[in-house]
């Protein structure tokens, strides 16, 4: 074998491992973005499903005025911020949708004849699936975006991830340190 013949060889395996490298950062991109795009879909369930549940509270707490329009107000604060795209911004504020929505349920403990309407119930019920929905959803997108990180951070990785402008993506984490506290049970 000559020279030349050596230089091709070489030059093609590293090509194909760039094109394979590529295709990897893309795949994971892509996994990501799809991760990303499975919590929007929960979010704009959860987003459906938050004015029924308001209706169904009005007529028996109407003077918890208050908490319905928190609620109101941390809905509409965190639809605005989900169509930025900033996932730091958007898990601030569904935190705070979430600890809104905590305070309705814990008034509606209050209404015996609220509790026992099986529109409320319904409407509760779908909304704990859609939570659950929600936070698997979030553990799938992290999930990927760990992937990709690890990868964009891995060397020779990184260097491929450099020179294609692949970047970081953050992790959909709480911003409210009290709900990482373990909850405590007396009984």
């Amino acid at each position: 074998m000559n020279t030349t013949t050596i230089v091709i060889i070489v030059a093609a395996v590293i090509l194909a491992w760039i094109i394979l490298a590529y295709n990897g950062f893309i795949r994971r991109k892509n996994r990501t973005d799809e991760a990303w795009s499975d919590i929007d879909v929960q979010l704009k369930r959860r987003y459906n499903l938050i004015p029924n549940i308001i209706e169904a509270v009005k007529g028996y707490a109407k003077h918890e005025k208050s908490v319905l329009e928190e609620v109101t107000k941390a809905r509409t604060e965190a639809m605005n911020a989900e169509g930025t795209g900033n996932v730091g911004e958007v898990g601030k504020t569904e935190n705070m949708l979430s600890g809104a929505l905590k305070t309705l349920f814990a008034v509606a403990e209050n209404y015996p004849d609220l509790k026992a309407n099986a529109n409320f119930l319904d409407l509760q019920r779908e909304l704990a699936d859609t939570e659950n929905k929600i936070q698997a959803a979030r553990r799938f997108y992290n999930t990927n975006v760990r992937d990709l990180n690890t990868l964009i951070e891995s060397f020779p990785y990184n260097i491929i991830a450099n020179l294609f402008h692949f970047s970081k993506r953050d992790f959909f984490e709480l911003e409210n340190e009290k709900q990482r506290e373990v909850v405590k049970v007396s009984f």
